[in-house]
């Protein structure tokens, strides 16, 4: 790999045509100079240059190396450009993952804010439920405790929310009304499962109803929040979910919080170090941890 400077240096010799002129221009003595053209040489093992009068001129060699220095230098300042912008975070790309519910309630106005502030970056938005098709290592993720999908080593973590659970009843139900409700009252009723992957945020549930007493007597099986609540709407049984699961809820339903014990799930976003310094993460961090403390009532 040839030395960059030395190639500088070469280009603003053939460019003023002397040793001394180039020292001028670029700040160094002729002596810096002529060694700088002295191991240039070497390591392209040409003649490059030869004295004329009390010039320099190029060999043939070295006007043809000349000639294509323009383009490189282009390019390396081409470069240092993307570079610099990479640190403010006008281009680039990042790529984000996060779980569904998240997605739906917190990514868009994020997404939406950062498109604003920083219309060069390229943004890559993933659902952590497919990232088994496409398996990655996202700059951001956003997941529940015990579900993620990138590693820990190279990434921090910051702890978003600790999510309540609510019950979603038919609007007819007896228990509708309820300011909240003890999660034992639900021992009889019949629910609609909303977790197919058997992951954490199931196991939130059942862990919580094992610690009132009982297990829940699953009537339908769904793969996901909308699914189960759209057969509490027709009336077919209950469900538990995080309330950010029950953020757009249809008509005939209604949310009830949980309590004694309250299940809570955990949500974290992970950062990969190597992009921690890009304003648009700090952005994007900054956002994220501002509609955790909005919407859901952590208390």
């Amino acid at each position: 790999m040839l030395d960059l400077q030395r190639l500088r240096v070469f280009r603003t010799v053939v460019a003023t045509g002397s040793v001394s002129g180039a020292a001028r221009s670029l700040g160094y003595t002729p002596s810096a100079i002529s060694q700088h053209l002295g191991a240039l040489q070497r390591e392209t093992g040409l003649t490059l240059v030869e004295r004329r009068g009390r010039g320099i001129v190029p060999t043939a060699a070295g006007t043809a190396l000349a000639g294509e220095l323009g383009s490189v230098f282009e390019r390396v300042a081409n470069v240092d450009r993307v570079v610099g912008d990479l640190r403010a975070g006008r281009v680039g790309a990042l790529v984000i993952c996060y779980f569904a519910s998240a997605g739906a309630a917190w990514v868009p106005p994020v997404v939406a804010t950062l498109v604003r502030e920083f219309p060069d970056l390229r943004l890559d938005l993933r659902l952590v439920e497919l990232a088994g098709e496409a398996p990655m290592v996202p700059d951001l993720e956003i997941f529940v405790d015990g579900a993620a999908i990138s590693p820990e080593e190279g990434h921090h973590d910051v702890e978003l929310l600790r999510e309540p659970y609510v019950a979603v009843l038919p609007a007819a139900h007896p228990l509708a009304d309820r300011n909240s409700l003890p999660l034992s009252a639900l021992r009889d009723e019949l629910w609609v499962d909303n977790d197919f992957s058997r992951g954490p945020c199931r196991r939130v549930v059942l862990e919580a109803c094992a610690a009132a007493g009982f297990t829940p007597t699953f009537r339908i099986e769904t793969h996901d929040y909308p699914s189960a609540v759209a057969f509490v709407a027709e009336g077919v049984g209950i469900t538990v979910l995080p309330r950010l699961g029950a953020a757009a809820l249809p008509a005939g339903v209604r949310v009830v919080p949980v309590v004694d014990p309250t299940p809570r799930r955990r949500i974290v976003l992970r950062t990969r170090n190597a992009v921690c310094g890009n304003p648009a993460v700090r952005r994007a961090t900054e956002l994220l941890r501002e509609r955790a403390r909005g919407p859901v009532d952590t208390a």
